[in-house]
């Protein structure tokens, strides 16, 4: 683990590698699990003014699953987004090959709206924590990530490269550029 401003960076976001490979996974990560994604407080807002935008692009259960329970639950005081049947993400719809895909994110490939998606899915593999003090970036290991760790290690790109966008989006260009300082010289070691 390294400093970085208020952060806490934990090295295998610089030592692992990693692509998502959605043709091998199917998109299984917003279809498993035992939550949904994991919501700022900042979120909840931006999630009711685009959804009238985004409810077009949903499945007709995920519509269902958020009239019933809402657009996002709090579990133990965190906010997450809501699940069918308490399994697939309710804002997941499925391509023509039955890849799960983001409404919200493909609304805003369509320019309906300028928000991509929450920034937990923009960020994994990496998971943070707000401590009081620090926020910790730990990288998060999944078996049904498997395959983009191989497609990762085969085009030798390191985590953190391949989240620089969602890396910027949460802490700055100067953030960023002082991790890829840090990681070029855990590189050369």
């Amino acid at each position: 683990m390294f400093q970085l401003g208020k952060t806490i960076v934990s090295e295998d976001i610089i030592e692992k590698e990693f692509v998502c490979n959605l043709s091998a996974c199917k998109g299984q990560c917003c279809i498993d699990g035992e939550a949904g994604a994991p919501l700022e407080e900042s979120e909840l807002q931006i999630l009711l003014d685009i959804y009238p935008k985004v409810k077009p692009y949903l499945r007709k259960e995920g519509i269902k699953a958020i009239e019933e329970q809402g657009l996002f639950i709090t579990i133990d005081g965190e906010y997450e987004t809501t699940l069918i049947d308490g399994k697939d993400c309710a804002f997941v719809i499925f391509d023509e090959n039955k890849i799960a895909k983001c409404g919200i994110e493909e609304a805003y490939n369509n320019g309906d709206i300028k928000w991509k998606k929450p920034l937990s899915c923009h960020l994994y593999p990496i998971r943070i924590t707000d401590y009081s003090e620090f926020t910790a970036l730990n990288y998060h290991s999944w078996p049904i990530c498997d395959d983009a760790c191989s497609l990762g290690k085969e085009l030798r790109v390191p985590v953190y490269k391949f989240v620089k966008d969602a890396l910027i989006r949460k802490f700055g260009k100067e953030w960023y550029s002082e991790l890829e300082k840090v990681a070029e010289n855990i590189e050369k070691k």
